[in-house]
């Protein structure tokens, strides 16, 4: 059962823009609180004050409509202050993943003309204006570098005194500035992760954020009465836009955790009152399996939504009996589809949730075609598209690479392979670039991982192609086992046998104490080809 919303609730129709959202959320919540972060915290009116105040140094930093400004900050009070003086001086948000180095970042800074770039010199040990200097790497557009925390750094500005700047614009200029923000300007350019050839910056628009974040906080159950841990980093659609996004929209309160780490996560929950937790299944496998899990109070727990990753039917069930969520919801989304697409609703049973993605959104259709293009009997595997207002705009000045994904009659290719029942959920059975082909017959890894995830011993599994003289291609497990548990390659493809047909049965296993992952959780099989000397796909 989907909960209907009522049209008037549609976050487009309602608040217009992303500054018109900052105005309403001050005007309905009050005094309320949005942000906590450390020492620090900050009310909805407090928010539309400071908001405020940067977009007044915006415009004396002479950043105009359309303009790209990025941000290269992990998660803090500051990343959603300057986010949302972006948004409501008309300008673009361009955000940049923390685990960029100097020279990923100047390419993107670069590709973006961004003009103005918000940034720290004390995450992780890590002065990522140090970090840009150091690459040599020009970026003639660049005109401002504004420190949001730490040290003070040559050639850049800090916060406070980037602020004082503000006194030079009128309250009166700003809100002229707000105002003229309309529901079709281009509010971010979130670049893909770019694991083959360059990122490319997919565009979306401010109604697209606010009706796709209404509808899947909708969705989600998530309220005003949530305490929201935000563990995805807000670089991210998972932590910006589902992130404190979906929280500002229902007037929920934000929790930024700057770093992926599942025993502060865990020793948070507690003492901040976490109700509404999402991230990748790793986090909620971690905290279960930490010793002392019956020694925290996790009675606040309420909200979970993961996915990105293989999901056992039994976690679902632990996290439920064990962690005490009483809503986990799946979903499916990317980038260019404003990082929604699918989600199961609240009352999907543990399976339909774990081996699932759950059903389109309302106002999006997604298919399952071949290679023609015809959509796929149910059952049968094919390519996930997408079309409906999700859609990006298309790729930041890539006209060709737009063409080839979008097309002409509005649909999305993602380059996903799925599979789609007969009441419509849809279950993502791999990329297309990491399917591989045993001798002749196409193996999906994600369908070859559910399977070995069952056995009791293995914790978490990444399988990938590897050449074979025979058979052309045939799997490799990289598995990493439970704690205290023992297994060896034989024994484990042995079960293998008894459970899948042979085309899918691994052919070697390496054992490893943790796999490679982004910060959003992700398994980086590209890391797992190179390191094993296997091909790209």
């Amino acid at each position: 059962m989907t909960r209907a919303e009522p049209e008037g609730l549609r976050g487009d129709l309602e608040f217009k823009s992303l500054p018109g959202l900052v105005r309403a959320a001050a005007e309905t919540h009050g005094e309320r609180i949005f942000i906590e972060d450390g020492q620090t915290t900050l009310s909805f009116v407090d928010l539309e004050r400071r908001v405020a105040e940067a977009g007044r140094a915006l415009v004396v930093s002479k950043i105009a409509p359309g303009d790209r400004v990025g941000i290269w900050a992990p998660n803090c009070w500051e990343w959603i202050v300057g986010a949302l003086a972006i948004h409501s001086v008309g300008a673009v948000l361009v955000p940049i993943n923390t685990r960029y180095k100097g020279h990923e970042a100047a390419w993107l800074l670069n590709t973006s003309r961004a003009k103005l770039l918000f940034t720290v010199t004390d995450f992780l040990d890590t002065d990522y204006v140090q970090r840009l200097k150091a690459t040599n790497i020009r970026t003639p557009h660049l005109e401002n570098v504004i420190v949001l925390r730490g040290s003070e750094a040559a050639s850049a500005i800090s916060w406070e005194a980037f602020l004082t700047r503000a006194e030079q614009v009128s309250h009166d200029t700003f809100h002229a500035r707000a105002t003229a923000v309309q529901p079709s300007d281009v509010c971010d350019i979130l670049f893909t992760s770019g694991t083959t050839g360059h990122p490319k910056g997919a565009m979306s628009t401010h109604a697209q954020s606010l009706r796709a974040y209404r509808d899947w906080a909708d969705v989600v159950g998530l309220c005003a009465e949530d305490r929201y841990l935000v563990v995805a980093p807000f670089f991210h659609c998972f932590g910006y836009k589902a992130g404190w996004m979906a929280a500002l929209l229902v007037g929920a309160t934000v929790l930024p955790q700057p770093v992926f780490d599942p025993v502060q996560v865990l020793a948070r929950i507690a003492p901040d009152r976490v109700s509404m937790l999402p991230g990748p299944p790793a986090l909620y496998q971690t905290i279960l399996a930490q010793p002392n899990l019956q020694d925290h109070d996790l009675s606040s727990l309420r909200l979970a939504v993961t996915g990105a990753a293989v999901i056992p039917v039994s976690l679902i069930e632990r996290m439920r009996d064990a962690l005490g969520f009483q809503t986990i919801i799946t979903g499916y989304g990317l980038t260019e589809s404003t990082g929604i697409a699918t989600m199961c609703r609240f009352d999907d049973d543990a399976a339909t949730i774990a081996t699932t993605s759950g059903r389109a959104i309302p106002g999006v259709e997604v298919r399952v075609v071949d290679e023609d293009g015809q959509e796929t009997p149910a059952g049968q595997p094919g390519e996930v598209v997408v079309r409906g207002y999700t859609v990006m705009d298309g790729y930041f000045e890539d006209i060709e690479q737009t063409k080839a994904t979008i097309t002409t009659d509005g649909w999305l290719h993602t380059g996903d392979i799925g599979v789609m029942n007969t009441q419509g959920y849809l279950r993502i059975t791999d990329r297309k670039k990491d399917m591989f082909i045993v001798g002749g017959f196409n193996a999906y890894p994600a369908e070859i991982e559910n399977t070995i995830c069952e056995h009791q011993a293995v914790a978490e599994v990444a399988v990938i192609g590897v050449a074979d003289n025979r058979l052309g291609e045939v799997g490799l497990a990289c598995v990493v086992l439970q704690a205290d548990s023992t297994l060896d390659a034989e024994a484990l493809i042995a079960w293998c046998r008894e459970r899948m047909a042979n085309f899918k049965v691994p052919r070697q296993v390496e054992f490893m104490e943790t796999l490679p992952r982004n910060a959003t959780g992700k398994v980086m099989k590209f890391v797992l080809r190179e390191r094993l000397n296997a091909p790209s796909g």
